[in-house]
């Protein structure tokens, strides 16, 4: 498997280590495994770090998208309260799944996820997180088929959870508990601010999306109108024919012109608002999380 890791992930670098404790990964190398519904892309994670409780001072291991989500989880359920960095989501449309702008999309999605958890004082101590940066293929496996964590629950465990919150309203009504004092001023403040903040930003993030389309579109319709232009000036007489010509090939370099600004635009500025809209929605489970064991 290592000897199919593409070169273009092999020549980014873990980042560079400082004589403090650290805690570095790098989520490099996308492969795509396996065929069909059973396919899937594996990243290579480099881990360094100079804490005693890791096994040495590099470990690198392959992990697939469903690994990320299995630490995800095991994070939320132990860290009531603490922001959890969201994932990106996950493609079901088989041909944008592949395709090496969304993978490399997502690449460095996976990279950020990791680097704030490692950056951050309590879940870098986690053990669910040592596990990840260090157990083998099979063992992550066993682990995840094993996840019984609120995201994997049965339908019937859901439905007990209602149950529960029903029992609570009717004990309420009934007079047998005493209703939910009024919420903090400050926290609704709050709570105000983050619905509002991620109105915006989805709102935001919906115009870089529409604009990155008009630049692809744009693009790619001077580019088959180059190519009929040319086509064109193949069947006129001579000086007809090369002016016919020269407009196809300025039609087509301005077409990668405006496709290489529309995978800028999408990388710089689509995709970060589309990360600030997780972060802001991760957030708000957080809040709720922290507000069902009170």
């Amino acid at each position: 498997m290592e000897q199919q890791r593409s070169l273009s992930g092999s020549s980014q670098s873990p980042r560079s280590p400082s004589s403090q404790p650290y805690l570095s990964v790098s989520v490099t190398d996308p492969v795509k495994l396996g065929n069909g519904v059973q396919a899937y892309i594996s990243y290579r994670v480099i881990t360094k770090t100079n804490f005693p409780e890791y096994q040495g001072p590099e470990k690198i291991v392959i992990r697939r998208y469903n690994d990320f989500v299995w630490l995800r989880d095991r994070l939320f359920e132990k860290y009531k309260g603490i922001f959890i960095p969201p994932l990106p989501e996950k493609s079901a449309v088989e041909k944008f799944r592949f395709s090496a702008e969304f993978i490399e999309m997502r690449r460095q999605a996976l990279d950020v996820f990791v680097n704030r958890i490692a950056a951050h004082n309590d879940l870098q101590q986690s053990e669910d997180l040592r596990t990840f940066l260090q157990a083998d293929e099979e063992t992550m496996e066993r682990l995840r088929s094993q996840e019984t964590g609120i995201f994997k629950k049965k339908p019937a465990d859901f439905m007990q959870i209602l149950k529960d919150v029903q029992s609570k309203v009717s004990d309420v009504v009934l007079g047998k508990e005493k209703p939910v004092e009024e919420s903090n001023p400050e926290y609704e403040k709050l709570k105000h601010y983050v619905f509002e903040l991620e109105n915006h930003l989805t709102e935001a993030q919906k115009h870089a999306y529409r604009l990155v389309k008009r630049h692809k579109e744009l693009g790619q319709s001077l580019s088959d109108f180059g190519k009929a232009v040319k086509l064109l000036g193949a069947c006129e007489g001579q000086a007809l024919g090369k002016a016919f010509s020269e407009l196809g090939a300025k039609s087509e370099t301005l077409s990668v012109k405006l496709q290489k600004e529309a995978h800028q635009l999408l990388m710089n500025f689509e995709e970060p608002l589309k990360d600030y809209v997780r972060a802001v929605q991760s957030i708000k489970v957080s809040g709720a999380a922290v507000l069902c064991n009170i």
